[in-house]
């Protein structure tokens, strides 16, 4: 069987060179790009994000990537402010977002230290992202806003209050930690996601 196409969009605002390293650790090829009609035929999309919610929005706007990355429709994986863009609405800069999932991004409380930097245990762990992954397994944080507890959640965990660590929703799956940075259970749960829905992908260890 075929090689996989993984695109990683590029859009200025994506943890993108991290990402790429850890799929090249499982022995995934990718394309980085901001192309749309390579990001809509790829096999597998990944959706990276870090810095500002606002600034990367529009970044999303000046390449069309606003009305592209709604209407995928193969699997597609947010990674930690590319979660929080697939949301309604965040609290960091008043930012209106993809609204893929219906649930809005909250600051945490002031009276917690801000970023929330470090690794934390993952819980209720739901869905095919987490196969092979044992509840209370550690992944890396860093983010000043967080998505409360809702029905969509594929995971949780905790700084302060309880939060959503992983979300799914159709062919959308996100994660707020960052997988790339999160040792053997980060490259599972690439592994998992390159997985879902068949396709055959070589090298894989």
């Amino acid at each position: 069987m075929r090689q996989q196409q993984i695109a990683i969009i590029d859009y200025g605002a994506g943890n993108t060179r991290s990402v790429g390293f850890a799929l090249e650790r499982l022995g995934v090829d990718y394309v980085l790009t901001d192309n749309a009609e390579v990001i809509r035929r790829a096999d597998k999309v990944i959706f990276p994000g870090v810095g500002e919610a606002g600034s990367a929005m529009r970044k999303l706007k000046e390449r069309n990537l606003h009305r592209i990355i709604p209407d995928l429709k193969q699997p597609v994986l947010g990674i930690c402010l590319g979660m929080q863009l697939m949301c309604t609405h965040s609290e960091e800069g008043d930012t209106i977002g993809l609204s893929i999932l219906p649930i809005p991004v909250k600051r945490f409380n002031s009276d917690l230290k801000v970023p929330h930097m470090g690794w934390n245990r993952l819980g209720d762990l739901k869905g095919k992202l987490f196969t092979g992954i044992q509840a209370g397994s550690y992944a890396y944080f860093v983010h000043s806003f967080y998505v409360p507890m809702n029905s969509y959640m594929a995971a949780t965990t905790s700084y302060g209050l309880s939060f959503s660590a992983a979300l799914q929703v159709n062919n959308f799956y996100a994660v707020q930690f960052h997988p790339e940075k999160s040792g053997d259970t980060g490259q599972t749960i690439l592994r998992n996601f390159i997985q879902i829905e068949g396709g055959e992908v070589t090298k894989m260890n």
